[in-house]
């Protein structure tokens, strides 16, 4: 009976954990890429290849590199940093234009997972 109790219990607390997802799992592309598209991001960014700026897959790279996450990329995309462009010129870095914290949060996310 102890036995079977256990199985139980086991079986129940994995299947209760396969439902917790981690949060960047659940990031929308689509609100993702229409809010780049909103505020002129791709002008500067594509996802595979260097623009004006880098692409999201070197962001994506930059950042994992230097164990950089999530609230560090909605500084770079909220405060205008200066940033260095790919020719080696620099310029203030647009600001997103929303303070949504869950748009904010989808879309670093998104990048971040490129």
């Amino acid at each position: 009976m102890k036995t079977q109790t256990t199985l139980l219990l086991t079986g129940s607390l994995i299947f209760a954990l396969t439902g917790i997802a981690p949060a960047h799992a659940q990031v929308d592309e689509v609100a993702a890429r229409a809010l780049a598209k909103k505020n002129d991001c791709f002008k500067c960014h594509d996802v595979a290849k260097s623009k004006k700026g880098p692409s999201y897959q070197k962001i994506a790279a930059k950042y994992k590199e230097k164990k950089l996450g999530e609230k560090e990329a909605i500084k770079q995309m909220t405060t205008g940093p200066k940033v260095k462009l790919e020719d080696g010129t620099e310029e203030d870095h647009k600001n997103i234009e929303t303070r949504d914290p869950k748009e904010l949060s989808n879309l670093a996310q998104w990048i971040l997972s490129r």
